[in-house]
């Protein structure tokens, strides 16, 4: 039994990220397929079918060409900039920006430190990793040093919500980062020490 829930853990962690780039490429060809598909006809005189997957694929091959060499980096720097001085449009792509470089980037820390607490009752605990330290105005607010913690839900753990929490409710776990996100994934199926037997 142990063998077959690794098996079944392990095919998740697989086919989520599978799930998530086909959910987001899917949603660009219907994106370009839209946009292009009066134009051909209007062209060719008659709708030509697979343009928008040809186009969709050289897209992405182009973005792939572009961040893979100093020119192109170059540029996409110089348009995330100008994303960043957008009023409206950079609030929401730098926290977009934020979360994803947080989930994808190899060479950062996504997050400092496991912890739980009790939430959402007393009794109940809940895990969570420690983000930051709470913007200074919260803490005169609530006249307490307070954490900054992201509570994911499983088994997708690039969702989940914020909360600001009193530095003496929570307890700081001694498991890493990646030993809690495989619990979190897992739904608590892959517990941190593989070894520990029962509940």
């Amino acid at each position: 039994m142990r063998r077959i829930r690794n098996y079944l853990v392990t095919g998740l962690i697989v086919l989520l990220p599978v799930v998530v780039t086909w959910q987001v490429l899917r949603w660009l060809f219907n994106l370009v397929d839209g946009l292009l598909r009066g134009v051909v006809a209007r062209v060719f005189g008659h709708p030509v079918p697979g343009v928008g997957l040809a186009v969709t694929i050289l897209v992405v091959f182009l973005v792939g060409v572009l961040a893979a060499n100093y020119v192109g980096r170059r540029l996409l720097d110089h348009g995330e900039a100008v994303m960043r001085r957008t009023p409206i449009v950079r609030s929401v792509y730098v926290t977009i920006k934020q979360i994803t470089d947080a989930f994808v980037r190899r060479d950062q820390a996504a997050f400092k430190r496991v912890c739980m607490f009790e939430y959402p009752r007393k009794g109940i605990y809940t895990l969570a990793f420690v983000t930051s330290s709470a913007p200074v105005e919260l803490k005169e607010r609530a006249r307490q040093d307070l954490v900054g913690v992201f509570v994911p839900t499983t088994p997708n753990p690039t969702s989940g919500f914020l909360l600001y929490v009193p530095r003496s409710d929570i307890v700081i776990l001694d498991m890493s980062v990646e030993a809690g996100l495989r619990l979190v994934i897992s739904g608590g199926i892959v517990p941190p020490d593989e070894t520990r037997r029962g509940p």
